[in-house]
């Protein structure tokens, strides 16, 4: 009985390399540490709260170097993040992993009992049960500008980086209700991109679909990508946190003047395009009455 009421308290935390557990009746929220040995993805997460419904498994085995791990194993559909990174995460940058020198072990196997105990499902989560980061977010990818405002989600083109293909679609706007799904291919493989599901719509290659963003050196890092993913997902699926919720309650801002210079900058690019026989007259002159107007 009293091992049960010392869980039940409040407050109690499991510190260990990178992040601190502080154990609730509910929940364990989860705070990382800023740092430059923290890894990059967790210090954007900041803090999490995981509610117990949402984990299936707990697990404590031995790590590298003198270290024990434990780990808290999230229901399948319970994480918005772990569901569109879909397995692609490295081990370090894991959000449930808590590393933990060997001699805490016995503590830390005192924490994983009590854990196990207060575990009522493992099965599939019938929806989000962990809030999504919140927006509004953005991150460059190699070809363009990402943004997320709780409700819609934004391209903007560079057009350093972007295909003809996508300066002749333009900067795309896609509803959350027009979505189906978000697809995150990791910036640390090959070909790593963003891609917005839309119903049946078959995917074009990543460079070409004016519905994907790509990544690249350097550009769309996991730290920024992924938390983007994972809040657009919660959005589609309808199980955003309270932030998206009220933005898509604000009526739509009137969309700002863009940069005299950058519209120039883009006429001139499409110009090129448009000499490289890429870019036809009708489509040229079109284009450039729409880029025009936003003067």
């Amino acid at each position: 009985m009293g091992v049960a009421h010392t869980m039940s308290r409040m407050g109690d935390v499991l510190a260990g390399f990178h992040a601190a557990w502080e154990f609730e009746s509910d929940s364990v929220l989860i705070r990382y540490e800023r740092g430059l040995r923290t890894p990059k993805l967790l210090s954007a997460l900041g803090e999490r709260r995981i509610p117990l419904a949402a984990i299936g498994r707990v697990t404590l085995t031995a790590g590298k170097r003198g270290t024990v791990v434990l780990r808290a194993e999230p229901r399948p559909g319970a994480d918005p993040l772990m569901e569109a990174a879909a397995g692609q995460l490295k081990e370090g940058c894991d959000p449930y992993r808590l590393v933990l020198p060997a001699e805490r072990e016995t503590l830390a196997q005192y924490y994983a009992d009590e854990l196990r105990e207060r575990l009522t499902d493992s099965g599939p989560a019938e929806r989000f049960l962990v809030d999504a980061p919140e927006a509004p977010l953005s991150f460059k990818a190699y070809d363009g500008k990402a943004s997320f405002d709780g409700r819609t989600v934004r391209f903007r083109w560079f057009w350093t980086g972007a295909s003809s293909a996508k300066w002749k679609a333009g900067d795309q706007s896609f509803a959350v209700s027009a979505l189906s799904g978000v697809e995150w291919r990791s910036p640390e493989v090959f070909e790593g991109h963003l891609r917005l599901l839309r119903g049946d719509a078959a995917p074009a290659q990543a460079d070409q679909d004016p519905a994907t963003v790509v990544f690249g050196l350097g550009y769309g890092p996991v730290h920024e990508s992924l938390p983007f993913a994972a809040a657009v997902l919660a959005a589609v699926r309808g199980r955003g946190n309270a932030a998206a919720v009220q933005a898509a309650a604000v009526p739509a801002a009137a969309s700002p003047r863009r940069d005299p210079s950058d519209i120039a900058e883009r006429i001139r690019h499409l110009g090129e395009l448009h000499l490289a026989g890429l870019v036809t007259d009708e489509e040229f002159s079109a284009k450039k009455a729409e880029l025009l107007a936003e003067l």
